[in-house]
């Protein structure tokens, strides 16, 4: 699907805003929010960006200070994880 925005020029093309950005950051933004509102999930954020690995996802939501929520459930199976490879 295709979404287009109609953006008045005067605020598309300020001075201090590199015009080419502005049609990436919009997806990040609404990217970011359907995430974080749930309605998205990892491994759809990751396709709709278009990071190639999981890291690539990691790095951006740090850069956006986006944290995963980890419930105490998921920590102790990770933790039972590790310990079933010796760790």
């Amino acid at each position: 699907m295709d979404v287009i925005v109609h953006i008045p020029d005067d605020l598309a093309d300020p001075p201090n805003v590199a015009a080419g950005d502005l049609p990436r950051r919009a997806l990040e933004a609404l990217a970011l929010e359907e995430y974080k509102g749930r309605r998205l999930s990892r491994a759809q954020l990751r396709r709709l960006l278009g990071f190639e690995t999981r890291f690539e996802l990691d790095d951006f939501l740090k850069a956006h200070d986006v944290h995963a929520d980890v419930t105490i459930e998921e920590l102790n199976r990770q933790m039972q994880d590790l310990k079933s490879l010796g760790l």
